[in-house]
């Protein structure tokens, strides 16, 4: 007896110890069984990578916590048809966060052009740019694939630094995402081009994929990332006002395009090196500096300079500094997408060759809660459907996700899975019979179903 209460008591107090532990530790999406899968040009089956999606382990000690993952999403990436030569590979990378994340009281840490952050998938966050600038000194762009080295210095002692969101459109994948030298990752809100209100990118049409996770216009965004400073990454939407009051609304970037003819000065005033006219090939917008941030007092919906502000979320009911990936009305992305240009907080973490402190494993227990699960916001389309039919989760997959074609009888006609950091899953129906079906979407972890009739009609 005095064995089975020791159990119980060191049972409840492990449970107490995991329901107290911060979000940075237990928002990462865990896999050690699905492997990933990528697209090559002209073929739109998804052909396996062997690679393991999502993180592996998290580990955590008094300060710090580790995420262990491969990089790769488990939604399918690729093609990059801009002539990128790289496919996403195997990163094999030990990522470090601090658990108590502090605000830069001195000067502010630019962001750079590599790893900034990390989705909840274990995918990379980059910041705007893509390693083009202008050279005034031949006229013409500099860095990067296909051009001239630039003149010394780093980066960011270059006065026109190009935004890799416009210019590097068409060797994004689907999920708006493209690797570098293997490294896959995401300048922007990850989810997919397709869901976007405004669709501009025809990528979706052919080498269909889907993303992290869809958004949801009602219902503030999930937490689906960590900068490398330490704070969370939201989605496109948020509580109106800092206090989490207010309903929910698209939280906007306070950057806007500077009214300019000429690229002569910084949004700040100073004078640099002239860049390249305001022209169809260069358009405003093109580089980073064609921005300037705005000031907006008293409305919490606009973003500081660095695409955050300190509020409430479902997370942090205490309130915390996060960042918001910024879209437009169309959902489109907007500058500077997510993190940028520079850190709110005190950037020190990042990548690491090793573990060099005593740590806990963390035994993940993310999914749907009973409530959670039954609100979910679910579309199944085209409804009637002739030949597919696809079942898409608005809002980030926690949990892997059954899902099941039923005929009035009850039998199981077709199975999927939507797996936890996608979104989606199809049925082909050109070979079932026309009528009613029932869509089923069980999670692993509960009884309990979501249902939707469906029409299969043959025109």
């Amino acid at each position: 007896m005095k064995k089975n209460t020791l159990s119980l008591i060191l049972m409840m107090f492990s449970f107490c110890i995991q329901a107290q532990l911060s979000p940075s530790i237990t928002s990462w999406l865990q896999n050690t069984t699905q492997i990933g899968t990528y697209y090559v040009s002209g073929n739109s089956t998804p052909i396996s990578n062997n690679i393991l999606v999502n993180c592996q382990q998290v580990e955590y000690s008094a300060t710090s916590v580790y995420v262990m993952a491969t990089g790769i999403p488990a939604y399918p990436t690729g093609p990059f048809l801009d002539g990128n030569p790289s496919n996403a590979t195997n990163q094999s990378a030990i990522y470090k966060f601090t658990l108590t994340p502090q605000q830069n009281s001195g000067t502010p840490t630019s962001t750079t052009g590599n790893n900034i952050g990390v989705f909840v998938n274990g995918v990379s966050l980059f910041d705007y740019r893509d390693g083009v600038s202008w050279n005034p000194g031949t006229s013409a762009l500099c860095g990067g694939p296909g051009n001239p080295p630039c003149p010394g210095g780093p980066m960011s002692s270059r006065d026109w630094n190009r935004d890799a969101i416009p210019a590097e459109m068409a060797g994004f994948d689907c999920s708006k995402a493209h690797p570098a030298m293997g490294n896959y990752h995401h300048h922007q809100n990850p989810s997919a081009f397709k869901l976007d209100l405004n669709v501009v990118s025809t990528i979706c049409n052919i080498y269909d994929a889907d993303g992290l996770y869809a958004m949801d216009s009602t219902q503030h965004s999930p937490l689906i990332g960590f900068a490398y400073d330490g704070f969370p990454i939201y989605g496109a939407y948020g509580y109106m006002n800092a206090d989490g009051t207010g309903g929910v609304v698209r939280i906007e970037s306070g950057y806007e395009l500077r009214s300019m003819t000429a690229r002569t000065t910084h949004a700040d005033g100073s004078t640099v090196s002239a860049g390249p006219a305001i022209n169809t090939t260069f358009p405003l917008g093109y580089f980073r500096e064609d921005y300037g941030w705005i000031s907006h007092p008293n409305n919490d919906e606009y973003l500081d300079e660095h695409n955050g502000r300190f509020c409430v979320t479902p997370e942090y009911p205490n309130g915390t500094y996060a960042y918001f990936c910024t879209v437009d009305s169309d959902w489109n992305s907007t500058y500077p997408y997510v993190v940028g240009p520079t850190f709110y907080g005190v950037y020190t973490q990042g990548k690491v060759a090793n573990i060099t402190e005593t740590t806990t494993v963390y035994t993940s227990s993310i999914g749907f809660s009973e409530a959670e699960f039954g609100d979910l916001n679910l579309s199944i389309f085209p409804n009637p459907a002739s030949d597919l039919i696809a079942i898409q989760i608005q809002e980030l997959v926690k949990d892997d996700l059954q899902v099941s074609l039923l005929d009035l009888s009850g039998r199981v006609v077709k199975k999927a899975t939507i797996n936890k950091g996608s979104t989606i899953a199809y049925f082909d129906v050109q070979t079932v019979y026309e009528g009613t079906y029932i869509v089923q979407i069980q999670n692993g972890s509960s009884h309990n179903s979501i249902r939707q009739k469906i029409v299969i009609l043959r025109d």
